[in-house]
């Protein structure tokens, strides 16, 4: 005769009432920090502005620095950190949604016992499915935690390309004006030097004395000892960016531009109001804040009794390796587990979820002011850099002046040495300060940009309403 399926069911109409039980779901609202944007900045932004975008280097008028950002954006070793974290955030959401699948396990065994001579034989099949119904929403919880944590490594990676083009940039200007003040030391060195003949001359013709022909000395070999110093930081500046690159330290980098050839950029600040939409680190600060919502929801949740389905289904011989003259099986039933003591553990999780909620709210507080001090300074900086090339540029004129000035009168006996040694100093120092002024005013301008964000604007779709999905906004 066929086997009969045995069928056993424990469905209590209390759990089925739970299953039916609608809108019971726990959510947390998304906390916001109550920090007010001022109107203005207090610093003046530039008068003659161009506004912002995202290929913002091109600005600088430099085609080697537009081929550096190309290549360290795909090659830079930072920057492939960071699209790793972005794809284990994205593995994180796949695995965290299959918690809302049901499982299903299939087993078999086969096997022979023999107990005080009475050998029995038994082969079987099994199927098992199970689903914890999530009536509280404790995994939907994890699902959006995950969504808004991927969020957040997605605007990570943004502020880190943000990051590595700056860091691109404002190395280049640094190897720039190296080159430049290298060319400036060995100029002076070359004047230095120039101007040693002449007091050597005027000491074989008795005109000038013994200490005036050692000062000058003195000056050539103090230039000579300032060249070495700013080879060694050159090579170590170019170094610093290749590895940005991505390329060996040893590798060699272009040098064909020169400082005083590129364009400072007068960039548009817009309103401080606008900087919350215009900077990745602070969408992944409050993209955080969501998952820090879903985290207390799914703490709660999991002080709520848990309802499971199960279902399983197998087939049975009394012979070894064989399903002949079977015995079939079926199973559903459903369970209800709620903790009734544990130590507090559960509570002191919600605990410390609000906790980091708090600690988190804080921090985003915290980027905002310090996003709003770093464009007032670059405005600072740019405004008073400015205004310091400007006048460094008139003392240099003098300076040359002066020593053209210094070393006739030199020729012609009408002053000493000492004239011309404070002419020299006095040139050397505003050619050196006028090449750092210079590299100031670029790095001011990388330092803006780089604080309004780089052209970067919130994803207006479905990524940006990830950050949003664990609850309602709070007022």
């Amino acid at each position: 005769m066929p086997a009969r399926p045995v069928l056993r069911t424990r469905l209590p109409t209390a759990t089925l009432l739970l299953v039916f039980v609608a809108g019971c779901a726990l959510t947390e609202p998304v906390v916001r920090p109550e920090q007010p944007l001022p109107a203005q900045w207090a610093e003046a932004a530039p008068a003659a502005t161009i506004a912002i975008h995202d290929s913002w280097w091109r600005d600088f008028g430099s085609p080697q620095l537009d081929a550096l950002v190309a290549e360290a954006t795909t090659a830079a070793p930072d920057l492939r950190i960071q699209a790793e974290r972005v794809v284990q955030a994205e593995l994180a959401l796949r695995q965290a949604g299959a918690s809302l699948l049901p499982s299903l396990n299939v087993s078999g065994d086969s096997g022979t016992r023999n107990v005080d001579s009475n050998e029995s034989s038994s082969t079987g099949i099994d199927l098992g499915a199970s689903y914890e119904i999530d009536l509280w929403g404790r995994i939907a919880a994890g699902v959006d935690a995950s969504r808004a944590g991927l969020v957040a490594t997605r605007f990570d990676y943004d502020a880190a390309r943000l990051s590595i083009s700056a860091s691109v940039a404002t190395t280049w200007f640094q190897i720039l004006a190296l080159q430049e003040r290298l060319d400036i030391a060995r100029r002076n060195l070359a004047t230095a030097e120039r101007v040693l003949r002449v007091v050597q001359a005027r000491y074989d013709n008795g005109a000038a004395s013994a200490l005036d022909l050692s000062q000058q000395r003195t000056t050539v070999l103090a230039q000579r000892k300032a060249i070495e110093p700013l080879e060694v930081q050159l090579r170590q500046t170019r170094s610093a960016l290749a590895i940005l690159l991505g390329r060996n330290p040893q590798a060699a980098i272009p040098s064909g531009e020169r400082l005083d050839a590129l364009t400072i950029p007068a960039i548009e600040a817009g309103l401080p109001a606008e900087l919350l939409l215009r900077r990745p680190d602070l969408a992944a600060s409050e993209a955080r804040l969501a998952a820090a919502a879903a985290d207390i929801a799914a703490a709660r949740a999991a002080l709520l009794p848990a309802v499971n389905l199960s279902a399983g289904g197998g087939v049975g011989s009394a012979a070894l390796l064989s399903l002949a003259d079977t015995t079939r099986t079926l199973s559903i039933s459903a369970s209800v587990l709620q903790k009734i003591f544990d130590g507090g553990r559960l509570r002191a999780e919600v605990d410390i979820q609000r906790s980091r909620q708090r600690e988190l709210v804080e921090s985003h507080r915290r980027a905002i002011l310090g996003a709003l001090k770093e464009v007032e300074d670059a405005l600072a900086d740019g405004t008073r850099d400015a205004n310091q090339e400007a006048a460094e540029r008139e003392i240099l004129a003098e300076a040359e002046r002066s020593l053209r000035l210094a070393e006739l009168r030199y020729r012609e006996g009408a002053d000493d040495l000492l004239t011309v040694l404070l002419a020299q100093r006095t040139l050397f120092s505003s050619q050196e300060q006028l090449a750092q002024l210079r590299l100031a005013r670029l790095t001011d301008a990388v330092n803006l940009y780089k604080a309004l964000g780089g052209g970067w604007k919130h994803p207006v779709g479905v990524d940006a309403s990830i950050a949003t999905s664990a609850g309602p906004r709070s007022n």
